[in-house]
């Protein structure tokens, strides 16, 4: 059996006749981020709570690092950091305290709290904040003082429940490449997020939940590869002029075409069908000045999941 990273095998959870988990199986190794992905209701919360052992499954286990969370709660918490989507800090406490005192209750001694504390102000941006009261802070800013607290005890697996949410444009990037170097570290790290394309830039790889269930891999393969949108834009002239055109020469039906404000759709199913139509167009003497997918992989399949049984 595998134990690296998190490890969960027919996890249940119900709340009276609310089965809010009903049939979770995954690995998320370690070295890599993992994609957490589902529509609102589809579990995903009530499964982090129960990896975090803040909440015990009805059936199934789960491993972290090969710990048992449920026989050895303390164990697992010591080898994982939960960064909840509301950040629940202490409204008097400034940054720098919040984080220290989350040091002293991970185990740390008062000069290694407070070492820490300055270090990860650093990481996350939060230096010229480190003073003012955690209630100030704006929800992009509790954010980040709320990973900062998931990473105080230097965890091997992190469970991050929304951590782009609130962030500024330059914040976003600063988490995806946090993450990514936290990843290269061999750190397992876990993250549910509703932004897709966000979760894009930084995940190797996703779990989709559907109802409370986690589909079935075949299933999502089997979504990723169908047909998607590609934005088509020729320099020269508007959507509606490079329809005939682009139609002649990908040898498509004209009146098939989409127009998006300046941009053509056209579909193609899977990445070699999208570069023989890029060269098609570009050895017709089209003058293509955008050739781009309009979704990301995880929106397709997300989406297609969505609107489809598994």
């Amino acid at each position: 059996m595998t134990t690296a990273g998190i490890l969960a095998e027919g996890v249940r959870r119900s709340f009276g006749n609310v089965h809010a988990v009903r049939d979770v199986t995954f690995h998320a190794p370690e070295g890599a981020v993992t994609g957490l992905v589902g529509p609102n209701g589809a579990g995903k919360t009530t499964l982090l709570l129960m990896l975090a052992s803040l909440l015990a499954p009805d059936a199934g286990s789960i491993r972290i690092a090969g710990v048992d969370p449920v026989a050895d709660p303390a164990g697992a918490r010591a080898l994982l950091g939960w960064m909840p989507d509301a950040l629940g800090a202490w409204p008097s406490l400034t940054a720098r305290e919040t984080i220290a005192v989350t040091g002293r209750l991970s185990g740390l001694d008062r000069v290694a709290a407070s070492a820490r504390a300055a270090e990860l102000l650093g990481t996350v941006g939060l230096e010229s904040l480190g003073d003012a009261p955690a209630r100030v802070l704006s929800r992009g800013q509790k954010q980040r003082l709320g990973l900062a607290r998931a990473l105080v005890h230097d965890p091997r697996v992190l469970l991050l429940d929304e951590p782009a949410s609130g962030l500024d444009p330059q914040a976003r990037i600063d988490l995806r490449l946090l993450l990514r170097s936290l990843a290269a570290e061999g750190r397992t790290i876990l993250v549910s997020s509703h932004i897709l394309s966000e979760l894009e830039e930084v995940a190797d790889d996703a779990v989709f939940m559907m109802m409370g269930e986690t589909v079935n891999p075949d299933r999502v393969a089997q979504a990723a590869e169908r047909a998607r949108p590609w934005r088509i834009r020729l320099a020269d002239r508007d959507a509606r002029a490079a329809a005939l055109p682009v139609a002649q020469a990908l040898g498509l039906d004209v009146a098939a075409i989409p127009v998006d404000r300046r941009d053509l759709l056209v579909s193609f199913t899977g990445d070699a069908s999208a570069a023989e139509a890029l060269a098609a167009l570009v050895g017709a003497g089209l003058p293509v000045a955008e050739f781009s997918a309009a979704s990301g992989v995880l929106e397709h399949t997300f989406l297609d999941l969505e609107g489809g049984a598994r």
